[in-house]
């Protein structure tokens, strides 16, 4: 520990630490994952031999620190053996025209993100990545939300060394969808081989590991109280172990008791990060479009006709619709009502799984992410949804 650490009245000495970003030079309990992960690509690398992997487990769970972990390990490596490790956020980049233009652009091919057709870019995409003799890994974040109806995208990617001479390429795919793999076009699963590594939710033991390694870095000597970590521990886990959601509390926590000028972080902090937490949820809430929250509405209604937490898309359209003409507001398409889901994903609000259904194809199984109570009086308080508040629901 430095002096400059120790000055007083200081809280942080260094909170980049645990910002989600953050890559620390150890990840706690997940030594197998990533000893798994390491063997595989080094391995791949060595030979030139494609190897393509899938790594799922629930949100906060570690699997993007690891993979990034790995590839900043692999760098050297990578350098002296021309090995390039692309990282593509599908959350961002959701479309294959999207995804294989990204590719593109990094291999210095100029391609417009609209006008061009699908094939013309994966033609282009090809003829640059074979130029040389390299080894291409290319890192799918949030894999899943790229399943279309017919997965051309990872079908393309995942064919792609059949049209090569001279490159290779693999992918990982990072998903928090535990039967990802099961969604997957029978022809993408024959192409791929992927194996699989599963990162288990952490519990309260490792939570408090992962905090307490990475508090030693984040703040000055004595900056915390003795219960913070723990409570903060204890709020993660009813939130499934969610290693991001105890660090982003532990970072508030810390920015409240530095704005407040106190000498330590104190239990009370963290409570006041938590309900500013809650609090930037039901800010969200309440700017939602109305449509968004008709849709959000719905799931609420749901869990109180169904007495259930997860239901599937076409049962959280019909009771929009359902809504709908109770209000007496225009329906949206289907369509739309699928981009207003993925919206509500990303914001945080639910959660949008893509599942198979056997025979009777896909669909998107739909859950809430934050609780009920939270939002209900929100939405209910809003004058456009108040008539909501006493609809007799089916039982």
């Amino acid at each position: 520990m430095t002096e400059e650490h120790l000055r007083e009245g200081e809280i942080f000495a260094d909170k980049a630490v645990l910002h989600s970003t953050y890559i620390p030079e150890n990840l706690p309990h997940r030594v197998e994952q990533i000893a798994t992960l390491t063997d595989l690509l080094s391995t791949a690398l060595k030979e030139k031999a494609p190897t393509n992997i899938l790594i799922y487990g629930k949100t906060g769970t570690g699997k993007t620190a690891a993979v990034k972990y790995v590839s900043k390990q692999l760098e050297e490596m990578a350098r002296t053996s021309n090995c390039p490790l692309i990282y593509i956020n599908c959350e961002l980049f959701y479309t294959q025209h999207r995804v294989l233009g990204y590719l593109a652009r990094f291999f210095n091919k100029r391609v417009p993100v609209f006008g061009w057709p699908t094939d013309e870019v994966y033609s282009e995409l090809k003829e640059r990545i074979d130029t040389e003799d390299r080894y291409v890994v290319v890192i799918l974040d949030e894999m899943d939300k790229l399943v279309t109806k017919e997965d051309e995208v990872l079908y393309n990617l995942l064919r792609i060394n059949s049209d090569l001479n001279k490159a290779r390429v693999s992918v990982i795919g990072i998903s928090n969808n535990p039967t990802f793999s099961e969604l997957l076009d029978q022809r993408v699963k024959s192409l791929s081989g992927m194996k699989e590594i599963v990162f288990p939710a952490y519990n309260a033991d490792q939570l408090k590991d992962i905090l307490t390694e990475r508090a030693a870095m984040a703040f000055n000597y004595s900056a915390l109280d003795d219960a913070v970590i723990p409570l903060c521990v204890a709020l993660a886990a009813k939130q499934d172990g969610d290693a991001k959601y105890a660090l982003d509390l532990l970072l508030i926590s810390g920015e409240i008791a530095e704005r407040s000028k106190s000498k330590k972080v104190s239990e009370e902090h963290v409570r006041i990060a938590s309900e500013k937490t809650e609090d930037s949820i039901i800010e969200m809430v309440k700017i939602l479009p109305l449509q968004s929250k008709i849709l959000l509405s719905s799931v609420l209604m749901l869990m109180r006709e169904k007495n259930e937490r997860s239901f599937i898309s076409g049962d959280v359209y019909n009771m929009y619709y359902r809504l709908c003409d109770h209000l007496g507001v225009e329906m949206l398409t289907q369509r739309r009502l699928i981009d207003l889901i993925s919206e509500l994903d990303i914001f945080g609000l639910i959660n949008a799984v893509i599942v198979s259904r056997g025979k009777h194809g896909r669909t998107k199984e739909i859950s809430l992410k934050v609780p009920e109570e939270l939002i209900q009086p929100v939405l209910f308080a809003d004058p456009e949804l108040k008539a909501l508040s006493d609809i007799r629901v089916r039982a």
